[in-house]
């Protein structure tokens, strides 16, 4: 069966659009026919949307509903690290999240999560050595090494670590960073060992290093982490070495929005529209190996119909030439998941979060600051005056004291 759609599709060569008309048999593009048609009286057919570093497991939901609510978006398919329910179901977790993002038109591509437990100092459900992470790379469905955040362990030429990056060079497969802050020659270093990617950049200054020594670099906006702004005028310059993603994405703002939002964005900023999209299609299909297609005769149908290209409110979302989102609405069915559930916990009682200073309490203590919109936190010293009560306990303040 036949489908034909028509629209303005990008020509990344000449930087324009052109009206044609896009014939779909068995998934893939059969045809690309140019029409003589006035510009505006067609929808743009853009390549799908990719987020390129997320943890699907953030959004509280599994892969198959994730899904669901990605695809009104715009979103195709995802550059997945499960190392959240590694961390505490091993191998067996990655195992669910492929198998249950198997069952939806979607495209996941999952990495092998490189460090579980994440700290030596954690007390976690698993730990993925090296044998497990080799039997890992070695599955099609596992597309690259996830996120290297040991990255002292890198930079110190730790035995597992370098062993761990050695399976996914011997199988051709990149390796995705996870470096805060690290620039200069140590950041060279990093980038020596053989990775290829960060998504924790949180100053232009930091990105534009790290990009100048060959690095690509993902730009975050998330439920918390949010480096858009700080970041995104540096795509102007190196559009074939960014990319989109949303690292940690709640239910509630993925309702909202997703990647497109990004895209959006990143136009009213004035950045061109065919930079925007190497980030958010390109880039990512290129640098992970994807079976994404980009709407050239022979790909698969993967792609999206909007009607203008400053808001990137998303009309159709087709994957293997399914349409799975309209106006709105997913097409994606709701289905049957089994539990897989390893969290066992005592009740906590409030002696367990009491914490009893020395005695005499000091004047100040050392603490850490939370900022708004960032992972990386601040050590800092505040005064013990409004935190100790009557029985010499220490109790958290809200209200800034200091």
């Amino acid at each position: 069966m036949e489908l034909k759609i028509e629209g303005l599709i990008p020509d990344f060569v000449a930087e324009d659009f052109f009206p044609a008309r896009l014939t779909i048999e068995n998934g893939r593009i059969k045809s690309i026919e140019k029409l003589e048609v006035a510009p505006g009286t067609l929808p743009f057919i853009l390549p799908g949307l990719i987020d390129s570093h997320v943890h699907i497991e953030s959004s509280m939901l599994v892969p198959s509903e994730f899904a669901r609510l990605a695809v009104v978006h715009g979103t195709i398919a995802t550059i997945s690290d499960p190392h959240e329910i590694a961390n505490v179901c091993g191998l067996e977790g990655v195992e669910y999240m492929i198998n249950n993002g198997k069952q939806v038109p979607f495209k996941f591509y999952f990495g092998a999560p490189s460090c579980v437990p994440a700290t030596e100092f954690e007390t976690a459900g698993a730990n993925l050595d090296v044998a497990s992470i080799k039997a890992l790379l070695t599955r099609p469905e596992i597309k690259y090494l996830s996120e290297m955040m040991n990255f002292p362990g890198v930079l110190g030429q730790d035995i597992e670590v370098l062993e761990k990056i050695k399976a996914a060079k011997d199988l051709h497969k990149p390796i995705d960073g996870h470096a805060p802050g690290l620039r200069g020659e140590v950041a060279q270093r990093y980038i020596d060992a053989g990775i290829t990617t960060d998504h924790e950049c949180f100053s232009r200054e930091e990105a534009l290093d790290k990009l100048q020594r060959g690095m690509n670099i993902i730009i975050r906006e998330g439920s918390a982490a949010k480096n858009f702004d700080a970041l995104i005028d540096l795509l102007e310059t190196y559009p074939d070495q960014m990319m989109f993603c949303s690292d940690d994405k709640h239910p509630d703002s993925l309702v909202d929005g997703h990647i497109n939002q990004l895209c959006a964005r990143a136009v009213a900023r004035g950045i061109s529209i065919f930079k925007v999209l190497k980030a958010a299609c390109l880039n990512p299909v290129h640098h992970y190996q994807l079976q994404v297609g980009l709407l050239k005769i022979g790909d698969p149908a993967d792609f999206i119909v909007v009607d203008n290209l400053k808001k990137f409110k998303v009309k159709q979302t087709f994957i293997n030439g399914v349409l799975v989102a309209q106006n709105g609405k997913s097409n994606i069915k709701s289905i049957e998941s089994e539990v897989i559930n390893h969290f066992k916990i005592r009740p906590i009682k409030l002696s367990d979060l009491e914490f009893l200073p020395p005695s005499p309490a000091p004047e100040n203590l050392q603490v850490i600051e939370a900022l708004d919109g960032q992972l990386i936190t601040n050590k800092i010293e505040i005064s013990t005056t409004h935190l100790i009560d009557a029985q010499e306990r220490l109790n958290s303040n809200v209200e800034k004291i200091f």
